[in-house]
């Protein structure tokens, strides 16, 4: 007599999957939720199995315990992200009521744009000399070492890589 080996997971798991889909055919009559194909199924890793309820659009998880299978319902991103924009609006109008108050308007919503603060300088006219001048305000020091400093790391970036690319293309001999 010889002995059989294991089969491999993935061999189990798709005749888990083809035993679920017959099972649940086969007990059609007595149970209305897989009539008709509501349930739709598809492997899910060495774990188990994903199902997609067609009537609902809910996904759930589904793995043998070993006490049988448990399916957990996935969490519905859209629904935490709903739940996120009404909490933001909610805050939104509450943060313009308090501002009508502090303002003194009676209404939540102000006449005139609140003033940018990170507002660029626009270039302004030159007055006299019955041409039209430009000047156009320069970048402070602050600015100007930002991009310095900037530039500066860029080149670093850059001679580095350029070094480990021929170091790799020399095969480490440099």
């Amino acid at each position: 007599m010889r002995i059989a080996r294991s089969p491999s997971k993935s061999t189990l798991l798709i005749a888990t999957a083809a035993f679920l889909l017959v099972s649940g055919a086969a007990s059609a009559q007595t149970k209305p939720d897989t009539e008709n194909g509501r349930y739709a199924l598809s492997p899910a890793g060495d774990s188990g199995v994903l199902r997609l309820d067609t009537r609902t659009g809910t996904v759930s998880t589904c793995t043998n315990t070993g006490a049988g299978w448990a399916c957990y319902t996935v969490p519905d991103e859209r629904a935490a992200l709903d739940a996120e924009i009404g909490r933001l609006q909610a805050e939104n109008e509450k943060l313009k009521t308090q501002l009508a108050e502090r303002d003194g308007t009676a209404s939540g919503k102000t006449e005139d744009a609140l003033p940018k603060s990170d507002k660029k300088s626009e270039p302004k006219v030159a007055e006299g000399g019955g041409g039209r001048k430009i000047e156009i305000p320069l970048p402070s020091d602050q600015d100007m070492d930002r991009a310095m400093s900037f530039l500066e790391r860029a080149w670093r970036r850059l001679i580095e890589m350029a070094q480990r690319i021929q170091r790799d293309a020399a095969g480490g001999k440099i």
